[in-house]
C-alpha cells in the first residue's frame, strides 16, 4: 500500500498526461500510451498513478534505510523545482549541468569537493585573509563561487547514494547512463519520447510542463519526509546512553 496518496485529478489537472507529437515518440512507451489527440500521444495517468505509486514506495524505503537520493533536474523547467525540493529535504541535488564522471569518478569529483571544503574552512577561519591579500582573497572567493555553482549541490553526498531521481532522462542522460553503470536504483519522469527500461521506476508524465514536475516534485518531498520518520534509531539513542 503506497504510503504517498497519488491523486489522478491533480495529475489531470498539471497537465501530466500530455505527451511529445506521434512523430517523437519511443515504442517502449506504448504500454503507458492510452490514445491519440491532434498529432500528440496522451499519457495513460492510471498507468502514471500505479508507477508513481510503486516509485514513491522505493523512496520512501531507500530513506527509512538511512540512504540519501540524489535530486537531479538541469532543464529550465525543472531545476529552481528540483533545488526547492533539495533544500526542503536536505537532499543532494545537482540543478546545473551535469559534469561527466560525477557518479562514475569519485577520486576526482571527491578531490575537487574536498579542497572545495578545505577553501571554505580556511575563508571561514580568516586563514586566507591573514595569508593573502585583498584582491588575492577575492580570487579565492571567486573559486569558492565556481565550484559551488558545479559541486555545491553534492559536497555533503554520501559516497553513493541509494537512489537518483531524474526530472527528465533524456536531459541528463548523462546522469542516467552514469547511475546505470554503478547499478544505482533510478526513479524518473519519462515522456513519450524517451525509453523507460532505462530506468528503474519510470514515472510516465509529461516532463516539460512546470505544474507537472512542481506536482510529482510535491510527492516526492511527501515520500522523502515519510522516510525521514521510518529511519531506524541507534539501540543507544533508543535505549538512552548511561
Amino acid at each position: 500500500m503506497a504510503t504517498t496518496e497519488v491523486d489522478i485529478k491533480k495529475l489531470l489537472e498539471a497537465g501530466a498526461h500530455f505527451g511529445h507529437k506521434t512523430a517523437r515518440w519511443h515504442p517502449k512507451m506504448a504500454p503507458y500510451i492510452h490514445s491519440k489527440r491532434s498529432g500528440s500521444y496522451i499519457i495513460d495517468l492510471t498507468k502514471t498513478v500505479d508507477e508513481l505509486n510503486k516509485a514513491l514506495d522505493f523512496l520512501t524505503q531507500t530513506v527509512a534505510e538511512g540512504k540519501q537520493v540524489l535530486l537531479v533536474g538541469t532543464k529550465r523547467q525543472a531545476k529552481d523545482i528540483v533545488k526547492k525540493l533539495a533544500e526542503d529535504t536536505g537532499m543532494p541535488f545537482v540543478t546545473e549541468r551535469w559534469l561527466g564522471g560525477m557518479l562514475t569518478n569519485q577520486k576526482t569529483i571527491g578531490g575537487r569537493i574536498k579542497y572545495l571544503k578545505d577553501q571554505e574552512a580556511k575563508l571561514e577561519s580568516g586563514q586566507l585573509e591573514a595569508k593573502y591579500n585583498k584582491l588575492e582573497v577575492q580570487r579565492f572567493k571567486e573559486e569558492i563561487e565556481r565550484m559551488n555553482f558545479h559541486y555545491g549541490g553534492i559536497k555533503n553526498m554520501h559516497a553513493r547514494p541509494g537512489a537518483v531521481f531524474f526530472a527528465d532522462v533524456l536531459h541528463d542522460a548523462t546522469g542516467v547512463r552514469e547511475a546505470n553503470k554503478l547499478g544505482l536504483k533510478t526513479v524518473a519522469i519519462v515522456d513519450t519520447n524517451a525509453d523507460p527500461t532505462n530506468i528503474n521506476y519510470p514515472i510516465p508524465a509529461n516532463d516539460d510542463a512546470i505544474k507537472t514536475i512542481q506536482l510529482i516534485a510535491d510527492y516526492v518531498k511527501q515520500a522523502i519526509d515519510t522516510g525521514k520518520t521510518k529511519v531506524k534509531k541507534p539501540a543507544k539513542e533508543v535505549e538512552g546512553t548511561k
